[in-house]
């Protein structure tokens, strides 16, 4: 119980301060953009064979270059924090579902005037599953991601985006068993920058 309040509270923070600094910049438009993604994500249970999951995820991306640039350091390519709500219809086993959100951070390669930019991305969110699993012993877990994808803009504020992604469940050792579950993720879909 005292894990799962020290991470709400650091949620709170997190909002709290984006909030702050949103409201401190005139010229900064919060969120920076906003994307739609959806794919297939696979992952292997032990007694149940195979999990597959069908993810819609709602990414608000909040510019975090101008904040940087007050330190005095200037990062030439895209650098965002990322807001990730997100539903997923999970198929296999059996019909189930996933709700959660994460929050990430994406680093971008190339200038943010490029027409293509690929970027990593990667943090840490909360997850609850309706599905029962021997890996673990709770439906509400934590979930890490790291992935790489690229915008690629056809628009000068509207991208095609694609993305490869690895997600570990577990639920911090709050319950056994804390196995994991490890699944690897393809998603594609819109993103509009305002």
């Amino acid at each position: 119980m005292k894990n799962f309040l020290k991470i709400l509270l650091s949620v709170a923070l997190v909002i709290f301060a984006t909030n702050a600094y949103c409201q401190e910049e005139e010229k900064t438009k919060c969120p920076y953009a906003i994307e739609f993604l959806t794919g297939f994500g696979v992952a292997k249970l032990h007694a149940q064979e195979a999990y597959h999951t069908i993810p819609l995820f709602v990414d608000l991306d909040f510019d975090l270059n101008s904040l940087v640039q007050k330190t005095g350091f200037h990062y030439p390519g895209l650098l965002q924090f990322v807001l990730e709500p997100f539903a997923s219809y999970v198929a296999e086993p059996r019909n189930n579902a996933e709700i959660g959100n994460n929050f990430l951070i994406k680093i971008g390669f190339l200038p943010e005037s490029a027409k293509l930019q690929p970027y990593f991305k990667g943090g840490l969110g909360l997850i609850y599953m309706t599905q029962h699993t021997r890996e673990q012993g709770t439906q509400f877990n934590f979930n890490e991601y790291g992935g790489i994808g690229a915008h690629y803009f056809f628009k000068k504020n509207i991208a095609f985006t694609v993305e490869y992604r690895f997600r570990h469940i577990s639920n911090a050792g709050r319950k056994y068993p804390n196995h994991g579950i490890n699944t690897n993720f393809g998603v594609c879909g819109i993103s509009y920058l305002f």
